[in-house]
């Protein structure tokens, strides 16, 4: 099997005959495989069926905006662990520019623990429903990987199922989500939270998170869910370790070939840490922004951040500066 990957490019200069994907175009792709070194071709080299895999991430990037409401979580754990402090973050994430919300009440940080049901929904569906009280009409996702938590905060006011196991943790969820009509994001994990982190090793990141994906994306859409509705998330630090992740956002377009929008959630995280020496969480957001404007000049649609205002301030300078983007 020979993998795709879109050299994605941006400015004005757009030449001729290039294929467009959404702020970026394209007239040569990357050609890898598990058995031959890589290789650059033109993009008209590719069949009509090949170029069709391609899927636009869309007229602009959009921010996903992180709301925890757990005591647990590693950036944020306690900050919004009452509803109030939680529907009031959840407001002043809109404000500052988020498209869309991203609610969780149980922590998948490295080592942590399962959260019973009750609990988790309870952390969240008050939460939601007290946004949607309270006006806020963005997009609201619920991450997590239980069918009763999901049904509980739609039945609050959510649109959007998150789920960091890729729908392999409860076989209930995805046809949850079929029935229900939302749209879904599918992330790669290797292991659980508990385990992800003890030693992970591939024959190749890129191409096995690759197939993983491939392979999630089409059981969800046996399952009744349309690839249409469909996002995917290559899983930074989910079971990776800083070399892993560096090769994924190293060669993130690759996705596009999935056929579905790309959602990065490489905000605050550890490698982030230890390549800006910044080892308190709270204080990565330049190193946040950075991985998410070389990801967006790759394509990448949705940028799921803790720190909304400052990825949003530099999105808008960055399609400023960029023509057509």
């Amino acid at each position: 099997m020979r993998y795709l990957r879109p050299l994605m490019q941006v400015g004005p200069a757009r030449v001729p005959g290039a294929m467009p994907m959404g702020w970026c175009w394209v007239t040569h792709v990357e050609i890898l495989s598990r058995s031959a070194a890589p290789a650059v071709v033109p993009v008209t080299d590719l069949t009509d069926a090949e170029r069709a895999r391609f899927t636009s991430p869309g007229d602009a990037p959009q921010i996903m905006g992180i709301l925890n409401t757990t005591p647990d979580s590693f950036s944020d754990g306690g900050a919004h662990d009452t509803h109030e402090r939680a529907i009031a973050q959840g407001q002043a994430l809109v404000a500052a520019g988020a498209d869309l919300l991203d609610i969780g009440g149980e922590s998948t940080r490295p080592g942590a623990t399962l959260v019973p049901d009750e609990t988790e929904i309870d952390r969240t569906a008050p939460v939601i429903a007290g946004l949607r009280a309270a006006g806020v009409g963005a997009p609201i996702s619920i991450d997590t990987r239980k069918s009763g938590v999901a049904a509980a905060a739609l039945d609050a006011g959510a649109t959007y199922v998150n789920d960091v196991s890729g729908f392999t943790f409860d076989p209930a969820l995805a046809p949850l989500c079929a029935a229900r009509q939302v749209p879904v994001c599918v992330m790669h994990a290797k292991g659980t939270p508990q385990t992800m982190q003890d030693s992970p090793v591939y024959d190749d990141v890129l191409l096995d998170v690759y197939d993983a994906l491939a392979a999630r994306i089409d059981a969800l859409v046996a399952l009744g869910i349309p690839r249409s509705r469909i996002t995917a998330d290559p899983g930074l630090g989910f079971g990776k370790t800083q070399s892993h992740n560096l090769a994924i956002l190293n060669r993130i377009s690759l996705f596009h070939g999935l056929g579905v929008p790309i959602l990065l959630g490489a905000s605050r995280k550890r490698f982030i840490g230890s390549i800006g020496n910044a080892p308190e969480p709270q204080a990565r957001a330049p190193g946040s922004v950075a991985v998410a404007l070389a990801a967006i000049a790759q394509g990448v649609a949705i940028i799921r951040a803790h720190d909304v205002a400052d990825h949003a301030q530099a999105i808008a300078l960055w399609r400023a500066s960029v023509a057509n983007a």
